[in-house]
């Protein structure tokens, strides 16, 4: 029976609990944790390799170590620089070229670090694409993504076609009479994709992903669009060519006034709206739609006002990438300065905002504002990301107190807070109390016990005992409080690790 890395731990047993907490334990001497890697079972080998920072001669065992899925999760570890994983760039087994190419396991839609650019080169040169699929694309960096499509390499401008969008007219022209072959034809199937005619022939006849990025994204012919509006292959069609910038100025105006809230909805985001539409379409009877028109580029703050709109409260206010093309200061600018919070929002997400607009928003009275500012950007103030943390539950809540400026004192008053997630603060504060430290190891919420298990004040007593205890031992065991002494005990329960077995993880 095959298993997943997760299942072999959850089948992990009390020794072997500790061990892999001894393998996180930032104070376990470096001979400690290349026996655990030599010697320990998967699971321990697992979390040493994958879920922490690793001494450099750690790093070279790891990088030598016989067992596949040993190189395989230091591949994918979010925790070392790109240059230490990049080492494993040539591993014989092409499951770990597979796992670092498709990069870490990010938490909270985060990026991870770029690869070099010259190992990224040197992957596209050398690997074959089921190993270049996933992730591959986040661990380019942004220089090499604007360049590919010049670089000496074929291979490397053949993936360089991608940016077509973006690319110049020059640069197209260039790639078009491209001397490889292959980098002509990726050319040439992009501009089919600009050719509404093409793509009317190769428009598949039923419902399909690839029918939907046509009808959504490519540009369409009048006889497409007009088969959308009398015979669809299927009733979500007209609003699918609602947003599609290509759509006739007739059509849009006609789909304005369609019975379907959510055709209407999507007509009102076009910034191609003329004034009538954005008249009838202010007071439509369907919310969304008015929510929609009420961020219409074309609107005054007044005619905002003016409309019936609600913003909702009910989503979640998340990490966002900064975009490869940013926004114009200027847009930003006007965004952060309105009176609606949903233009406030998107102002809130973008990292680059100035000083004045990161100290005007963080001070706002709208929670998605405050909490998307928080999320995104990267010098967002200790008192924001601490109030939005108290004031926001929804998803992503715990990335915020990964945020840099997340602040550790004056935490310990959390201890007895009602929200489980809000008492866990406490045990980041070196000043909480000993004795409150213990008292959480045995809150209802096992988030919490294991929290206070690692908290380096945990009285010793209390430390001892938990490393007998089955669900504690592995966080006990990571607590960096423990002695060296201790530690290397802890060690000899080493056991020949017969449970188990690394080549049973997928």
């Amino acid at each position: 029976m095959v298993k997943t890395p997760e299942g072999i731990w959850e089948e992990a047993d009390l020794a072997a609990r500790r061990l892999a907490g001894l393998a996180l334990n930032p104070s376990t001497p470096q001979d400690v944790l290349l026996r655990l890697l030599a010697e320990g079972p998967a699971a321990v080998r697992m979390v040493l390799c994958r879920d922490r920072v690793l001494p450099d001669a750690v790093v070279d065992a790891v990088i030598e170590h016989p067992d596949t899925y040993t190189r395989s999760f230091f591949a994918r570890n979010p925790h070392v620089a790109p240059a230490q994983r990049v080492r494993l760039i040539d591993d014989p087994e092409w499951f770990v070229r597979a796992h670092l190419a498709d990069g870490p396991r990010m938490p909270f839609q985060a990026r991870p670090e770029p690869l070099p650019d010259e190992a990224l080169v040197h992957m596209i040169r050398t690997y074959g694409n089921d190993e270049l699929a996933g992730l591959f694309y986040q661990q380019i960096s942004t220089e090499l993504l604007r360049t590919m499509h010049t670089h000496p390499d074929a291979k490397v401008r053949r993936w360089g076609v991608g940016a077509w969008k973006s690319l110049s007219a020059d640069a197209r022209a260039a790639l078009l009479a491209d001397p490889d072959e292959d980098v002509r034809d990726g050319a040439l199937l992009r501009t089919r994709n600009e050719d509404a005619a093409w793509l009317e022939s190769a428009l598949p006849a039923k419902p399909c992903h690839g029918r939907t990025d046509m009808l959504c994204n490519l540009p369409l012919t009048r006889a497409v669009v007009d088969l959308v509006l009398t015979a669809p292959a299927s009733d979500d069609e007209r609003a699918m060519i609602a947003h599609n910038p290509s759509l006739p100025a007739d059509v849009v105006v006609l789909l304005a006034a369609d019975p379907d809230p959510e055709v209407r909805e999507g007509i009102a985001y076009r910034a191609d709206l003329g004034p009538a539409e954005r008249r009838a379409l202010a007071v439509d009877p369907d919310p969304r739609v008015r929510l929609a028109l009420s961020l219409h580029p074309a609107l005054s703050e007044e005619e905002r006002a003016a409309i019936d709109y609600e913003v909702p409260t009910g989503r979640g206010f998340y990490y966002s990438p900064a975009p490869w093309v940013p926004r114009a200061p200027e847009d930003v600018r006007r965004d952060a300065l309105s009176a609606h919070p949903m233009l406030r929002r998107r102002a809130a997400g973008v990292h680059s905002l100035p000083p004045d607009l990161v100290a005007r928003l963080a001070d706002d009275e709208d929670l998605g504002v405050r909490v998307t500012l928080a999320q995104n950007h990267p010098d967002a103030p200790a008192a924001l990301l601490l109030r939005s943390f108290l004031g926001y539950t929804g998803p992503d809540r715990s990335h915020l107190a990964t945020r840099p400026n997340f602040p550790t004192t004056r935490l310990a008053a959390f201890a007895d807070h009602e929200d489980p997630e809000v008492r866990a603060l406490a045990l980041r504060d070196p000043e909480t109390a000993p004795a409150v430290v213990e008292r959480l190891t045995r809150d209802p919420d096992p988030a919490v016990r294991a929290a206070a298990a690692r908290h380096p004040d945990l009285p010793r007593p209390r430390l001892t005992e938990l490393l007998d205890d089955e669900e504690l031992a592995h966080p006990a065991a990571a607590n960096p409080a423990l002695d060296v002494v201790e530690i290397r005990r802890l060690a000899r329960t080493l056991a020949d690790p017969a449970g188990p077995r690394a080549d049973t993880l997928t």
